[in-house]
């Protein structure tokens, strides 16, 4: 399901800030070398998450799924200046692209990889956070949501990607479909949650804001 014409979408893109040189250079690697490379956060959802870390300015950083870095360089560029973001990816040939990415982006001092199972990395992180980017295996989104919220400084945010699905959440759901039906209880446990106000936007393929009251 496309949410806004491919005309609209280019000119959002064209009348939001600029994506950096990096950025382009990591997301033309991506799409030549990678499998799936709509993963990628691309230009506009880029823009939006740097805003937001900006507008933050957190000085703990936790990304739950890494893929190729970009979304992890945006999320740092508002990082306080003495800031650290842990990012988690399962997929450990990937590794290398990202720290080669994270240290042309000049934050590669302040990125902590991790490699490996997020729920079995996370209880390990022994900070607290305050900001949160849920980008994984959608399915786990509410055991995600449920470690990392006892770890949440107050009035910290948590983002959650992916949460419309290509409109599968409005649509006939199969119960073969696991992740649209992860999802959908998902959206419902963020809105149910007395521990935070939500707020989702219809950015790109859904993008969901917490903040932890």
């Amino acid at each position: 399901m496309h949410f806004l014409s491919d005309i609209l979408e280019k000119y959002v893109a064209d009348h939001s800030e600029n994506e950096p040189l990096v950025l382009q250079e990591l997301s033309r690697e991506t799409h030549l070398k990678v499998l799936s490379p709509r993963m990628l956060s691309g230009h506009f959802q880029g823009r939006v998450l740097s805003i937001l870390s900006k507008l933050i300015s957190p000085k703990t950083i936790l990304e739950i799924g890494t893929y190729t870095g970009y979304s992890a360089i945006c999320l740092a560029e508002g990082l306080h200046q003495d800031g650290i973001l842990h990012t988690i990816d399962i997929n450990e040939e990937l590794s290398d692209m990202q720290r080669r990415y994270f240290d042309k982006s000049g934050f590669g001092q302040q990125i902590i990889q991790h490699t490996g199972d997020a729920l079995k990395i996370i209880p390990t992180l022994k900070t607290n956070f305050d900001l949160v980017f849920i980008d994984a295996d959608k399915q786990n989104y509410t055991y995600y949501f449920d470690l990392i919220i006892e770890k949440m400084n107050p009035g910290g945010i948590i983002l959650s990607d992916n949460v419309l699905w290509s409109g599968k959440v409005v649509e006939p759901v199969k119960k073969s479909d696991k992740s649209t039906v992860a999802l959908l209880a998902y959206n419902q446990k963020l809105k149910d949650d007395p521990r935070v106000e939500t707020v989702l936007l219809p950015i790109r393929d859904g993008l969901t804001i917490c903040r932890v009251k």
